[in-house]
C-alpha cells in the first residue's frame, strides 16, 4: 500500500474564513476529509498535517524518508520564498506535486514564482479543493506507473 504525506502550509488553517472569495468555504478539516475518502477508494494511506512554521515543514520532508512514498504539497506562502522547503524536497527525493487552492498565475505578481515547481512533479492550481484531489489522483497514478514498469522491467 502506497503512503503517502500530504502537508498544508501556513495559514491554511484558516480556510472556511480567510478570504473565502479566494480560497473558498470549505475548511481544512473537510479537505482533509475528501483527501481521505479518495485515499481510502483508491486503496492507499494517506497522512494530512498543517503548519504555520517552514522549519516544521522542513522536518516532515525530511523524516519522510522510508515512511513515505510520495509527497502532496500546498506550501502557501512559502512557495515564492522557501529554499529550505525546495531543498528539503530535493534531499529525500520523493516524488513530489504541488498544489495550491488558488491560480497563483492569476494573481500578485510575487505569486507567480514557486520555488517549489522545478523540483515537484508538477503543480495543480485554480481550483479550491479539488486541487488536492488532483494532486493526490497524479500521484497515486505516477506511483503505479512506476511500480508497473518496474515488474515490467523485472519480466522482461
Amino acid at each position: 500500500m502506497f503512503r503517502i504525506l500530504v502537508l498544508h502550509g501556513p495559514n491554511l488553517n484558516l480556510l472556511g474564513t480567510r478570504e473565502k472569495s479566494i480560497y473558498g468555504m470549505q475548511t481544512l478539516h473537510e479537505v482533509d476529509m475528501a483527501i481521505g475518502q479518495l485515499a481510502r477508494r483508491e486503496g492507499v494511506h494517506v497522512e494530512a498535517r498543517q503548519s504555520n512554521h517552514e522549519g516544521e515543514l522542513v522536518t516532515w520532508i525530511q523524516e519522510t524518508h522510508g515512511q513515505f512514498h510520495a509527497l502532496v504539497i500546498n506550501p502557501a506562502a512559502y512557495t515564492h520564498t522557501s529554499i529550505a522547503i525546495r531543498d528539503a524536497i530535493v534531499a529525500v527525493g520523493l516524488p513530489t506535486v504541488e498544489v495550491h487552492l488558488s491560480n497563483i498565475h492569476r494573481r500578485e505578481p510575487f505569486r507567480k514564482r514557486s520555488l517549489i515547481a522545478p523540483v515537484a512533479l508538477g503543480q495543480i492550481s485554480g481550483f479550491a479543493a479539488t486541487s488536492y484531489l488532483l494532486g493526490l489522483q497524479a500521484i497515486i497514478d505516477y506511483l503505479r506507473r512506476k511500480q508497473a514498469d518496474a515488474k515490467h522491467d523485472i519480466t522482461t
